[in-house]
This record gives structure tokens, C-alpha cells and sequence, in this order.
């Protein structure tokens, strides 16, 4: 089936921008010797991990379920990062990731043994204390007060013996010249400490398919790592993996004014794409322009009792009516890793459009899984 076709609310990840933006990140990787990771935070569609596993090489979690995931899903190098791990989890966690990151030495003396006991390789996360963000300090892990990473005047050498790399992730959303700037002070707090690694993960938030990104500043970072310290360089970009890869399909339910015209939807920013509300931005809608930049303009919103559950003002050449399809894009990152079933509104279903347009669902949800959450 077509696109149009689909039942809504529905997500449809495109094949054909997911394989162009894989292709990019897998000749970084092959020009530069560098390993690349999905961060399955952003992106944990595993029905796409053999096509994404074909490209690059492996995945990192946030926590056992997605070590978990990138296990049986992909099956290729599995890494792992959080503030903290749970105890009656770390046996499972080192049986099956390759690389487990810790948050702070007392993680690293707690685990160590266990680590060691099944080969991990094991790692630190580090603060170089230099803040590259703009206006969104919920995703800045270097603000004053941050819980993440080890900053310089915290570090103990003496207790490095079994560490083997370090990692940092301070970026979001961002171009390579920040990554260049981090780097600057990374070598500035810890050169002495690199001299003695075998990897440095540069973290994620690197934005590498988008239109304007400097591909060859990243390399020339990736290669002055390599060529200096002699360590093997990991990237694990979660956007960049499947941006502008996905939409979100959504039909127009009803009409109501209230100084203008709304339109309620069956997709919700709270339930289907939080992020609208989160961070907050305006999702791009296809065929929209900006609010009374066409003749019609509409609040688009929908149909769940938050007041705030806006998507956005959006402008048309025509009129829209009631029973029309629309369709959010950029969709399938941070979508269906973060929606719920608020107010009891079903979970959109989840199709795959290939290369030649065609359409199939891979999942559908119903009133169980929105019970099987609950008690």
C-alpha cells in the first residue's frame, strides 16, 4: 500500500532516507578507521538493525533493555553507558556488552570485578567542563551542577589500571566545529590520561547527514585522536542515524474556533512526539508554511484533555477539512522511543516504506498494550 493509505495515527520510517544517511556514516568509518554506534535512545526500530547493521558497526545503550535489544537485534559490537548501574542487572549487562562506560570511580570499584570477570572492556566518562550548547540547558551535560562525567579536579590516576578509554558526550544536534572545540579542552584536562587509553568514545549529538555538516572537519578530528594518542576513535550518533528518515501520518478529526481555526488531530505532541513539548520546537509538516504565510492559517493540536497539547501554527494554500491526512516529518527519532498511552490514546502503529514507495506495517497496537502497562 501507499503512504496515503495507512490507518492513523501511524509512523513510516523511510527506507531510502535511512540507507543515504547510513551510507554517509559508513564512509566516515571507512576513511577515517573509526567505529560508528547507533544510540538506540534516538532510534530503536529493530526491525531496521540488519539494514543498519550492514553499515555500521554495532549499537550503545542507556540501559540493560537496550543492551539487551542490541544484542539479539544486531548482534554486532554492544556499549554501554548510564549514571549508574543497578546491581542485580550488572552480571546480565557484562555477559553481553563488550564495552561497559562508568559515570565515576566509585561505579568503576564496584563493578570492576564482575567486568573483568567476563572480559569487558571498561571505560570512564569525563567532564571537560566546556559548554557548546545554546539555549537548551536541559541538554548541556556540561552545566555547572552536572551529574555526568568526571571532571579534572575529581580524576585519580592512580585508579586507572583496569580502565582501557574514555568517553565524553557534551553535543546535541550539533555541527563539528563544536566537536573540534570539546576536543580542545578534552586534551587540555586529560591528554596524559589518553596517552594511556586503547578507544575514546567521542559520544553523540554529532549531526553528520545533515545539509551543512562539515564531514571533513569531523575526520580531520577522528584522525588527530587516532594519530596522536594511538586509540581506536568510537562515534555513537543517534539523530544521524535516521534523520528526516520518518513520518508521522495523521488525520484532520475536527474543526473548532477560538480566535482562529483549529484543527484536532488523532496524533498528539504529548503522546506521539513529545519532544514538541519537551524541548520545545515546531516539527516540519509537509506541503506547510509558517503561520499566515499561506492563505490558510491553523493551530494544529489534538484530541487528549491537556490544554498544551499543541503541535503547532502552520499555514496552507487551501482550505483543510475534516477526514484530510497530514504528515509530520523527521518522525522517527525520539518518537517511538519516548510516546505513551496518556489519557488512554493508542500508540500509532509503525510501517516501513521502501525505496520504491510502497508501504508495509510491521506493528500494530492495541487496548492490551495500553492494560499491559498498568496494574
Amino acid at each position: 500500500m501507499k503512504i496515503q493509505e495507512l490507518k492513523t495515527p501511524c509512523y513510516v520510517i523511510d527506507e531510502k532516507q535511512l540507507k543515504k544517511n547510513l551510507e554517509i556514516l559508513h564512509d566516515v568509518e571507512e576513511t577515517t578507521g573509526c567505529r560508528i554506534l547507533l544510540a538506540q535512545k534516538a532510534f530503536s526500530a529493530f526491525c531496521e538493525y540488519p539494514l543498519i547493521g550492514s553499515y555500521i558497526s554495532g549499537t550503545t545503550a542507556s540501559g540493560l533493555f537496550e543492551a539487551r535489544l542490541g544484542r539479539e537485534e544486531m548482534n554486532k559490537e554492544n556499549h554501554i553507558f548510564s549514571p549508574a548501574y543497578r546491581p542485580e542487572e550488572m552480571e546480565e549487562i557484562a555477559s553481553i556488552c563488550d564495552h561497559v562506560i562508568f559515570n565515576s570511580f566509585s561505579q568503576l570499584r564496584k563493578y570492576k570485578e564482575i567486568c573483568k570477570k567476563h572480559g569487558v572492556s571498561m571505560g570512564l566518562r569525563v567532564n571537560p567542563e566546556c559548554s557548546t550548547q545554546e539555549g537548551h540547558a536541559i541538554y548541556d551535560p556540561c552545566a555547572p551542577g552536572s551529574r555526568l562525567g568526571i571532571r579534572q579536579c575529581d580524576f585519580r590516576k592512580e585508579e586507572l589500571e583496569d580502565v582501557e578509554g574514555l568517553h565524553f558526550h557534551t553535543l546535541c544536534e550539533q555541527n563539528s566545529d563544536d566537536l573540534e572545540k570539546t576536543l580542545c579542552a578534552v586534551e587540555e584536562k586529560f591528554s596524559s590520561v589518553l596517552h594511556r587509553m586503547k578507544w575514546v568514545n567521542f559520544g553523540g549529538g554529532h549531526h553528520i547527514t545533515r545539509a551543512d555538516y562539515d564531514i571533513d572537519r569531523l575526520k580531520k578530528c577522528i584522525r588527530h585522536v587516532q594519530d596522536t594518542y594511538h586509540v581506536q576513535v568510537y562515534i555513537e550518533p543517534g539523530e544521524a542515524v535516521a534523520l528526516n528518515a520518518g513520518y508521522l501520518v495523521t488525520e484532520v478529526l475536527e474543526r473548532v474556533k477560538n480566535e482562529g481555526e483549529i484543527l484536532i488531530m488523532d496524533a498528539s505532541a504529548a503522546c506521539h512526539m513529545p519532544d514538541v513539548l519537551e524541548m520545545p520546537y515546531r516539527p516540519p509538516l509537509r506541503g506547510a508554511g509558517e503561520p499566515k504565510e499561506k492563505a490558510y492559517t491553523y493551530r494544529l493540536s489534538s484530541n487528549t484533555c491537556l490544554a498544551g497539547d499543541v503541535i503547532g501554527d502552520y499555514s496552507f494554500d487551501r482550505e483543510i477539512h475534516v477526514g484530510e491526512k497530514l504528515y509530520f516529518e523527521d518522525m522517527a527519532i525520539y518518537s517511538m522511543v519516548k510516546n505513551n498511552t496518556f489519557n488512554g490514546i493508542g500508540l500509532p502503529d509503525i510501517a516501513v516504506m521502501d525505496e520504491s514507495g510502497d508501504c508495509r506495517v510491521v506493528r500494530s497496537f492495541g487496548y492490551e498494550d495500553f492494560k499491559g502497562r498498568l496494574s
